[in-house]
């Protein structure tokens, strides 16, 4: 007597159907678009070798010569002396100078607090204008005023109101008895790195504002009506849902905002020109190439901004992807 076949076990059928080797990343669907992408890319990536690229492989080799600013051409190849040399008992070079590692402290000290103070006032302020109330769009379109002003003209502008002499700053401060004389808030070494952060964090508050509220306008709204019935509380709602959910909106705010403050330049240079006690990378580098005319050491002090920056942007992204649990 014959043995009737039997269908095959849900375990058989799903052990004949494999994915494709290499996982799905391999597929065809998928290699066509990464080509279709770097298709796209390609006029990009072109146009920025040819307007930054170039500039960039310029300075890097200058670092490694004697250039000044009135002869480029005829520069010396001296290796890295710029960086560090050892000359009659002592060592020399950028990596010495203790104003080059006072000018890092401030970049990063400056882009530490400005950063983190811009987050959570920008969420803040996201949080407020995603409320609906009256006149909310004419709120919204006043809050980007700041960021609408060029960095130049409003960083003149608190110039002239932080001035201790005729700064409206120091007279309200004065007339409701917080200061009993003027402060220079620009020219002392106490309060200037403050007064830059001021200005910096009222300036660009909006622009990570702008982002948090595109994020906020996009979260499901049944989650929180089901936390409105249940009863939670507001703020373990905002720990527990919104701050997870607009995490990514929020890295891509502060990634953008780190790029700009480790490369600092015009609102601390216009509030405080060249003083030791808020100068940064970019305005130590722009003192030695241009008041100075050394192009070698200047761009020494150029190429070492560029890596600080790039390791800090490096190291950030890789903390976020684990954050975010993104695999590789």
């Amino acid at each position: 007597m014959s043995t009737p076949a039997t269908d095959p076990t849900p375990q058989a059928v799903q052990s004949t159907v494999r994915p494709p080797k290499g996982g799905y990343r391999g597929t065809k669907v998928r290699r066509q678009r990464v080509r279709a992408a770097w298709l796209f890319l390609l006029p990009m990536l072109v146009a920025l070798a040819l307007v930054a690229g170039w500039p960039l492989l310029r300075t890097f080799y200058f670092s490694f010569t004697d250039a000044s600013l009135s002869d480029t051409a005829g520069a010396a190849f001296i290796g890295i002396e710029n960086y560090l040399v050892y000359e009659d008992g002592a060592w020399y070079g950028l990596l010495t100078d203790p104003v080059w590692w006072t000018s890092v402290w401030n970049t990063l000290y400056f882009s530490a607090v400005s950063v983190s103070l811009e987050v959570v006032f920008g969420v803040i302020v996201a949080l407020l204008l995603n409320v609906e109330f009256k006149g909310r769009m004419l709120v919204r379109a006043a809050v980007l005023i700041p960021w609408a002003i060029p960095t130049i003209v409003s960083a003149k502008m608190w110039a002239w109101m932080l001035n201790d002499q005729f700064g409206i700053i120091n007279h309200l401060l004065m007339a409701i008895g917080i200061i009993d004389s003027p402060i220079a808030w620009t020219a002392s070494a106490s309060y200037s790195m403050w007064a830059v952060i001021m200005v910096d964090v009222w300036k660009t508050i909006p622009f990570v504002a702008l982002l948090v509220l595109a994020a906020l306008q996009m979260l499901p709204k049944d989650c929180y009506e089901a936390a409105e019935v249940d009863g939670i509380n507001p703020v373990k709602v905002f720990f527990r849902v919104t701050l997870p959910l607009i995490t990514p909106a929020l890295m891509v705010a502060v990634i953008f905002r780190l790029l700009d403050a480790l490369r600092v330049f015009d609102v601390i240079y216009v509030l405080t020109s060249n003083s030791t006690s808020t100068m940064t990378m970019s305005i130590y580098a722009r003192q030695q190439l241009v008041e100075f005319q050394d192009v070698g050491y200047g761009s020494a002090a150029s190429t070492m901004l560029f890596l600080i920056i790039a390791l800090a942007v490096v190291i950030y992204l890789y903390l976020g992807r684990r954050q975010l649990g993104v695999d590789q």
